[in-house]
């Protein structure tokens, strides 16, 4: 009989921990409502002492999944696992996740913590959160560089406080597959009780290769948790992606050998989510959940799926979620089919009222555009809940004017704390000077990092989903706006990022 694999999803933490991807409460919740119904077995929704604002996204999360356990990160302090169990609270089933790191360079220069500290400390923040949950990771942060006698030392006292998981993490990205694979695998071999705790990988994708070190830390380790995110979304070049393991693990069955529970039709639409809250776009040929993931333009290729399709393709694109790409609404659809179809999208509006006005929105976009896409209603609902948290800068209206030998002008109204201002400027194209109108009376003085552009779904009539990522003093924050005109759009995201910069949600820099 196979044995079972546990996925592990960090999205709402590790995953938001990308710069400018932090996610507000509600958007958290509508992506843990699709994790749930992707069935991963556990989904750790956040750093519950990172901030208040994490700590709410958590507690709701754990009120309203089922079906999951829901897992809150804490550092290896009483305050933080504290802090933990009581966003926990209300879960059907609960996971704290405690860590301190363990490499020689980490304790030295970051901890400035003797080996012998951090042997203690690790070992009294799980008999702390053993007393609180009966189901408790722990890991030793830069893992894979640390010492393997220190860290065989802290792994057998942890076991025996009582963790449950044993989480090695390759934080920096350093590994190579075959040397983490044995890596692991040492390590249990030397740890007299570690046959007691699940074993767990969490690699980081610097050189290309998380779902490779995650997959061999799997077959050659025997770890039986592995901890990813949507998308491979993570700091700096990311984390491991769960559709590509998932898909690694269900295609090479005869190799794995391995169970999952995971519906892999739910994978699209979750990297869909993703990647519309975040303003993440996933490249064309991103495997399982790219564009082009399943595109054939050799004629031999296409001569070749016409006559059979597994000459060159291994997975079915319907398996993965492909195939609810499609038109759901029209203009002429009534307001139960609408709210029937958020239903089956994930999305939970708070009150009828907020139903109304999505579903106004909705009629809006549908007399401009023909045909409504799921991509299209997710835009329009991300953007919805923006603009209720909205606080200083809102959208209005714009004209703009651009022809060939003149200086494009545009002309933008935005509300400023509920009043209405308006600004024009000259621009090098059309969007810039857009966005310098804005600028002339917000003045922040933010530098715009990255100006990215992606058609929601594939006609000319599609919306632009546009992501504007401004940095100031240090912060770095991403806006998402969405419009059948891309300039629209444009102002939209710029929008959207300014109040970002705004809010105060202070975080913690919490596990790599």
């Amino acid at each position: 009989m196979a044995d079972k694999l546990i996925i592990f999803d960090t999205t709402l933490r590790d995953g938001e921990q990308s710069p400018g991807a932090s996610m507000t409460r509600d958007e958290k919740l509508r992506i843990a409502r699709q994790l749930e119904r992707l069935r991963v077995d556990v989904i750790e929704a956040g750093f519950a002492a990172s901030s208040n604002g994490d700590f709410e996204a958590i507690k709701a999360i754990a009120a309203a999944i089922k079906d999951s356990t829901i897992c809150s990160l804490s550092r290896a302090n009483d305050r933080d696992i504290s802090r933990a169990a009581e966003a926990l609270a209300g879960a059907n089933s609960s996971r704290i996740h405690t860590f301190i790191a363990t490499s020689a360079l980490h304790m030295e220069k970051k901890l400035r913590m003797t080996p012998d500290q951090v042997f203690e400390q690790a070992k009294l923040a799980v008999r702390f959160a053993r007393n609180l949950v009966g189901d408790v990771e722990f890991s030793p942060e830069d893992g894979y560089r640390s010492d393997p006698d220190f860290l065989c030392r802290v792994i057998e006292a942890v076991i025996a406080e009582g963790a449950t998981t044993i989480n090695v993490p390759d934080t920096v990205g350093y590994a190579i597959p075959e040397l983490y694979g044995n890596f692991i695998k040492n390590l249990r071999e030397r740890v007299p009780n570690s046959d007691k705790a699940i074993w767990s990988v969490h690699c980081h994708n610097d050189l290309g290769m998380a779902v490779a070190n995650s997959l061999a830390g799997v077959k050659i380790g025997g770890a039986r948790q592995v901890e990813c995110t949507i998308n491979g979304l993570g700091e700096r070049a990311g984390n491991c992606a769960l559709e590509e393991v998932v898909m690694a693990i269900k295609t090479r069955r005869d190799y794995f050998d391995l169970e999952m529970r995971i519906d892999t039709s739910q994978i699209v639409a979750a990297s869909r989510m993703v990647s519309q809250t975040t303003g993440f776009v996933v490249q064309p040929n991103k495997s399982v959940v790219g564009a082009n993931a399943f595109a054939h333009a050799s004629g031999i290729h296409q001569d070749g799926v016409l006559k059979a399709r597994d000459t060159y393709e291994i997975m079915r694109a319907e398996d993965v979620g492909w195939s609810a790409n499609k038109i759901v609404l029209g203009k002429l659809s009534g307001r139960n089919a609408f709210k029937q179809r958020l239903l089956e999208l994930g999305v939970q509006m708070e009150s009828e009222a907020d139903i109304n006005t999505a579903f106004a929105k909705f009629k809006e976009l549908a007399d401009r555009k023909s045909e409504i896409f799921e991509e299209d209603i997710l835009a329009l609902v991300s953007e919805e809940a923006a603009t209720q948290q909205r606080e200083q800068y809102g959208f209005v209206s714009l004209s703009q004017h651009s022809e060939t030998g003149e200086r494009p002008h545009a002309t933008i109204v935005f509300t400023v704390d509920g009043k209405e201002m308006k600004g024009e400027s000259d621009g090098n194209g059309p969007v810039d000077a857009s966005l310098k109108a804005i600028e002339s009376h917000v003045k922040s003085g933010a530098e715009m990092v990255l100006y990215s552009v992606n058609a929601i779904s594939g006609s000319t009539e599609s919306q632009g989903e546009v992501t504007v990522r401004l940095q100031n003093s240090g912060r770095v924050v991403n806006g998402v706006g969405a419009d059948p005109d891309i300039i629209v759009a444009s102002a939209k995201a710029y929008l959207s990022a300014l109040n970002k910069l705004q809010s105060k949600a202070d975080r913690v820099a919490a596990q790599g």
